[in-house]
This record gives structure tokens, sequence and C-alpha cells, in this order.
């Protein structure tokens, strides 16, 4: 008989992408193994999973907005009936399928398919990516048989016996790449000779990182330093305009990148936003690092993430309301210091879970009913 896997969440680059990545490895382990994808309609998960190979059911669930204002009190009135709608809809899913686990990754969907999952006595395991976790994975934690996390600072809001620390699953293209490709220069068309940095901030862009990277161009340029600059779609063109004067052969101006693994083997440093997944992408390839939190994430998680590594000496700490006066001259000092570079590869690499995928899913087979 088939094992059966239901895997759930997403929303975010940050939830997705591991969910992928675990189920990749769940086919690499077990061919003949059925995956079924359920995630939120009108999400990223509803287009890219489907690119990915996979089938996706989307529920009519949305999150509870905590801002408030006209729009967002007119939202939250329908929330209690999408999820009661979305609760009923994954039940009738699961009776269906008829999983041996159903893995949780986090966003608005893992909420209502792991409650009923485990209501129906299906194991369930979460991926936890963060060291600060969602309010949803913190409800579902308590009837979850297995946490799979990738901070040791998890273990305040999980149990320890249901905890193990296997890392974040990241992409094979990823750990697989090769420093100072040749192949990579010659994709962004640079020159190998020359120092190279890496700015992004994430897939929707980032106006504080968008505008540091800016006022800094002249003292990037002056140094003769290359830059890769992923603005975000949003960002985009209002930077490349302004910036048409400055850029020259060794500036790049992109909204977003699709050859992450030619991004980070030519950077010498990069310049990241501090998503749990970017992190965990940093740490296995052993990369300098400044990271700027985003102080728009639930529970400043952003900011506990880059505090673990800040204080290990593992990356540089700049918090967003102090990047766009400060990022310049610290970028600069950092990429001409090589002792200062390699002590922040050295000791990112501290953090590297190479092996986390392969390591999650033996976590799920346990499980299988």
């Amino acid at each position: 008989m088939k094992n059966k896997f239901i895997i759930s969440g997403g929303g975010t680059g940050g939830h997705l992408f591991p969910a992928i990545a675990i189920a990749n490895e769940i086919k690499n382990f077990d061919k003949e193994a059925e995956i079924l994808f359920v995630g939120a309609k009108g999400r990223m998960e509803m287009s890219r999973v489907p690119k990915a190979g996979y089938d996706i059911i989307g529920l009519s669930v949305a999150g509870f907005q905590r801002k408030v204002n006209l729009k967002n009190i007119l939202k939250n009135t329908v929330f209690p009936f999408k999820l009661a709608w979305s609760m009923l809809s994954a039940m009738l899913i699961i009776k269906r399928f008829k999983p041996n686990v159903v893995i949780g990754v986090g966003g608005y969907a893992s909420g209502p398919t792991l409650r009923m999952a485990a209501f129906l006595g299906v194991p369930t395991l979460i991926q936890e990516q963060n060291s600060f976790p969602g309010v949803t994975n913190r409800m579902l934690a308590k009837k979850a048989k297995k946490i799979c996390v990738a901070y040791e600072e998890t273990k305040e809001y999980f149990s320890e016996k249901k905890m193990v620390i296997t890392g974040n699953p990241i992409r094979k293209d990823i750990l697989d790449m090769k420093p100072k490709n040749e192949e990579a220069y010659e994709y962004f068309k640079l020159d190998p000779n020359k120092k190279t940095i890496a700015v992004m901030g994430g897939s929707l862009g980032s106006k504080t990182m968008n505008v540091s990277i800016e006022t800094c161009l002249e003292q990037i340029r002056d140094n003769n330093i290359q830059l890769i600059w992923q603005t975000g779609e949003k960002y985009y063109y209002h930077f490349f305009e302004s910036d048409k004067d400055i850029v020259n052969s060794g500036i790049i101006i992109t909204p977003f990148v699709d050859r992450m693994d030619y991004l980070y083997s030519i950077a010498d440093i990069v310049v990241s936003r501090a998503g749990a997944l970017s992190i965990s992408e940093l740490s296995c390839i052993g990369k300098p690092t400044i990271l700027i939190p985003s102080p728009n994430v639930t529970g400043d998680h952003q900011m506990k993430n880059a505090k673990v590594l800040a204080n290990a000496n593992a990356a540089i700490l700049i918090k967003d309301k102090d990047a766009i006066e400060k990022l310049g001259e610290v970028l600069i000092n950092t990429i001409k210091d090589e002792t200062k570079l390699n002590q922040l590869s050295e000791n990112i690499q501290k953090f590297a879970f190479p092996n986390a995928v392969q390591n999650i899913v033996k976590e799920i087979y346990k499980l299988k009913k």
C-alpha cells in the first residue's frame, strides 16, 4: 500500500520553500509516496506548488487582522465563518485522501488542516522555521506528535519531549552551490576579480533596505565593488529609474533573482532580512552576512532570529530604524576586512544543518500509521 502525506501551509516563501523541499525528499526516499498540498486560496502556494509538480487544494481561510481599521474590521467579521468552512473542508479532504501523516509548515491553511487531522486521529508533525514560533504553530503544538525546529531557543514555547532540532530544509541547488562559480559570473556579467555585494529584501522587497542601498551607491562604486541589488517587484521601477545615472556594468538592479545559487556563489557579503529560511541558506553556505530584521512581522521574530546569530558573532545586526544611516559604512568596512569576513563565515556555519530535510523526513516516517 502506498504511503500518503498531506503538507499544509504557505503564504510566504519562508513557509512554502521548506514545504516543497520536504515533498521532494519524501519522493526521493519513497518514489511511490502520494503527496497532497493543502493551501490557502489566493496565496502564492496555489500557483507555485503545481509548478513544482504536486497537487494542491485551497481552503477559504484567512488570517485574523490585528491592526485596527475599517477594512480589517470588515475582514474580521467574516473570519469565523471562513474558519468554520475551512475546518469542514479540511476534514473532508483528510477523510478522502486518508494520509498516514499530516505535516504543517506554518501559514493560514495549516491551522484547520492539522487541527482536523489530530481530531481524526492522524499523526501530525510541525516544521517550525523561526526561533519564535507563530501563534498557529503554538496552538497546534499541543496535539502534534513531533515538532521539528531550527533553533534550540524554541524550547521556551514547545514541549522538549516532542521537539527535535533538525534545522530548516533548503533547496538542493543551494546546497550543491560551487563557490566563485565561473558560470555565475557569466550569468550576471560581473568581474571575478572584484568584490561583490548581494542585497536581498525578500520576494516582496523592502523599502528600508532599498533606500539604504541607494544612499550608499556612490560609496560602493567609488570602492570598485560590484553589486547585485534585488529590489522586489514593487520597488524595482522606482529605484531603477532614479538610479540609472550611477548604474554601470558592476551594479545590477533587478526585481528578483531566479538563480539564487549563482547569487550566493559570487557574493562576498550578503545584506538580507532575517527570515528563517534565508538564515538557514546563508548558514549552510557559510556566507558573511549583514542582517536587517523586518519590524513588520508577528512577534518580532526576525529580530529574535538575528540576535541568535549576532550574539555568536555569526552575523552583523543592524536595526531597521538605523539601516539608512549605518549600512553604508558598516558594509564597506566589512567587505574590505578579510579577517572579519572569514570570522563571520566560520561562525555562521556553526548554525548549519545541511541534512535538515533528510532528518525531517525520517521523523515523518517514524510517525507513519
